[in-house]
């Protein structure tokens, strides 16, 4: 997590150079703010990362003695494949054209986005990928 810190900071420190530098040539506020908030969330980046990199104990990653052997075993648990996520995405383009088009489609598709959330958030407690 070390490495990480250090290039989330870089990028941090890039974006505190760039934006007076920005906003002195352009004078532009709306470019000027989207780099400030740009600034902020690399800043909190790096805060967070600095502060879990302390927690954690030292990964292989972040050792120079280290082998690759090092680095073997379990890495966690990857699920092998979703349709939820499309049906997500269906449900909430059916919102979005309810807006356009009226309200009674909104609901609708809210009502299928309720359903298909749920199917994403309890996917892996029932059928066939259950356990």
């Amino acid at each position: 997590m070390k490495i990480e810190t250090i290039v989330i900071a870089a990028c941090c420190l890039f974006f505190v150079i760039v934006t007076p530098t920005y906003w002195w040539i352009s004078d532009d506020v709306t470019g000027t703010a989207a780099l400030i908030m740009t600034t902020l969330l690399a800043a909190l980046l790096a805060f967070f990362l600095g502060v879990v990199a302390r927690q954690i104990p030292d990964r292989p990653e972040d050792r120079k003695d280290a082998e690759v052997a090092d680095g073997a075993g379990e890495l966690g648990f990857f699920p092998p494949y979703s349709w939820w996520p499309l049906f997500c995405g269906g449900a909430l383009a059916v919102c979005v054209l309810g807006i356009v088009f009226g309200w009674w489609l909104f609901i609708i598709g809210v009502g299928v986005g309720v359903f298909t959330l749920s199917g994403f958030v309890f996917e892996y407690y029932r059928g066939y990928h259950a356990h």
